[in-house]
């Protein structure tokens, strides 16, 4: 079995619950780790998960407004499921960075595992 990692992808949205947050936007950070049935050879790109591509529907669905990051964790994690059978399990840990609490220092994230 291989392992993809996408980790600490950034991104500048517009998630939350806050009208703040969904109108000044935020950092995010985004890792992911995708894992394949495949355990042989491989020699092409045809051969494994193709890391751009799973890179772009990461950054379509960071660009789509949504309240809570569990719903664009799991929305990650189906996206990618779908551009390949040959996935056994992804996980997906979504950071966001400077969230809008009074007095608070460092970041809040939320993670999600599913095995196919």
């Amino acid at each position: 079995m291989y392992t993809i990692h996408l980790h600490n992808l950034s991104f500048f949205s517009y998630h939350g619950l806050h009208e703040e947050e969904t109108i000044l936007g935020g950092w995010f950070n985004v890792s992911i780790d995708i894992s394949t049935k495949n355990s042989g050879i491989i020699n092409s790109i045809q051969d494994t998960i193709n890391y751009a591509e799973a890179y772009m529907l990461v950054k379509s669905i960071m660009n789509t407004p949504t309240p809570l990051l569990e719903t664009i964790a799991r929305d990650i994690v189906y996206a990618i499921y779908h551009m390949d059978n040959r996935i056994n399990t992804i996980k997906v840990t979504i950071h966001k960075l400077n969230p809008p609490i009074a007095q608070f220092s460092g970041d809040v994230g939320v993670s999600y595992h599913k095995e196919f």
